[in-house]
């Protein structure tokens, strides 16, 4: 089948791209939200076990971590329209499942069960469809050619707004419709989904290979491609320090500032705003500056930021420092887009997004971990540690894209 994608298509009007990527985007970011905040959410009025809500986190996200290893190959193999709309449709009739189900149950076994199988079944699929989504976004940033930091820079825009809407969405809706209305709107918009999903085609079929594959695929390709790798690997760094952050927040904020829960979520509120900000200002930036210099200062305002963020004493400055932290993370997300939308061949996009995923999470357990062996006092010092080592990391990273020729092939 000739492909109606790739480098050399007419660029789509601006009404194509709403309909055919941003709609859809816009819809599974919203359900990808609301899942991932609402159903710990459910799990706990559900249950009223901090312990059972925590188990049903892990059931969510460790699921997602090993569908990376053949959600990509499936998008190669499937094509994103396929994955999208059949994942989307899935996590729909599952969700409508449970929202009959669960209001016959009462509070036990039987639906402590159901709101665990309900966690990993919608942690699958919700992964499932976010590669598919990513992907679609991959190809739309060939097809745009040079601004294509102009495609990607919408994307994440629509990533954070649903990060920022989704817990308030999902929280209003438990406490104001209960497990149903929840549910049902998640349903809504995973049909939504379902229906608007793009329909890109590839140039050929990938030869036929164990899905499980892909994650060698990726690898490969990452391994070829230089620029994206030490990105990558700048990035996964700077993650640890980031979830470390993310992990430590409640502990800090509450235990040692003294202030609520209610803070703690407002503080990651006005980061996803500050985020958004630094969206829209990279992407007028790279127009006139290019991708090197928008992403070596993205990075050094990170760097900075965390390191101050370790001496913080007071929620005021924890707040502004971590507004800042991940409005420098935001400007490097939309390098990191760019980049890869530029550079990965579409028959291996999929599988190789799959990889560059899954190594940026990594780092997001093991800042768990740390933050459950350590003790509140010596948080502190780890903090230190790790954003030293996230300015060392991206530090090397953006001094290896320079030589690697990022400052000039894509100026």
């Amino acid at each position: 089948m000739r492909s109606r994608v790739g480098p050399r298509h007419a660029r789509r009007p601006v009404s194509t791209l709403l309909r055919g990527i941003y709609l859809p985007r816009s819809t599974d970011a919203v359900a990808f939200a609301t899942v991932t905040y609402g159903i710990p959410l459910l799990v706990l009025a559900t249950t009223n076990s901090g312990a059972l809500t925590g188990l049903a986190f892990a059931l969510e996200w460790v699921p997602r971590l090993g569908a990376f290893a053949f959600a990509g190959a499936l998008v190669d193999r499937h094509g994103t329209t396929a994955v999208l709309r059949y994942a989307s449709a899935a996590r729909a009739l599952v969700v409508l499942a449970a929202a009959f189900i669960l209001p016959t149950q009462a509070a036990g076994l039987r639906a402590t069960a159901t709101v665990m199988l309900l966690a990993a079944s919608t942690g699958i699929l919700t992964e499932c469809s976010y590669i598919a989504a990513e992907t679609a976004g991959g190809v739309a940033g060939r097809e745009a050619g040079d601004p294509a930091h102009r495609v990607q820079s919408v994307l994440l825009g629509i990533d954070q707004v649903a990060t920022l809407s989704g817990p308030a969405l999902a929280g209003v809706l438990l406490q104001w419709t209960g497990a149903a209305g929840l549910l049902t709107v998640i349903a809504v918009f995973s049909l939504l989904t379902s229906v608007l999903a793009p329909r890109q085609y590839q140039r050929a079929k990938p030869a036929r290979q164990p899905v499980l594959k892909g994650l060698h695929t990726g690898w490969s390709t990452l391994r070829a491609l230089p620029a994206l790798g030490w990105l990558v690997t700048g990035l996964t760094v700077s993650n640890l320090a980031v979830g470390l952050l993310q992990a430590a927040a409640p502990v800090i904020i509450v235990k040692q500032l003294g202030h609520s829960t209610a803070d703690v979520g407002f503080i990651w509120s006005i980061a996803a705003v500050a985020s958004l900000a630094a969206v829209a200002l990279c992407r007028r930036a790279i127009d006139r500056f290019g991708l090197w210099p928008v992403g070596a200062l993205s990075a050094t305002i990170a760097a900075t930021a965390c390191l101050a963020v370790s001496f913080a004493g007071t929620y005021g400055t924890y707040l502004t420092l971590i507004a800042v932290l991940m409005a420098g993370e935001g400007g490097m997300t939309v390098v990191l887009r760019t980049l890869r939308s530029r550079l990965i061949p579409a028959d291996v996009f999929g599988a190789t997004l799959s990889l560059t995923i899954l190594l940026l999470l990594l780092p997001f357990p093991l800042a768990g971990v740390l933050v459950a062996t350590v003790p509140p006092a010596q948080l502190g010092h780890v903090m230190t540690i790790c954003a030293v080592l996230q300015a060392l990391g991206l530090f090397t990273s953006f001094a290896q894209l320079r030589t690697t020729g990022l400052r000039t092939s894509f100026a």
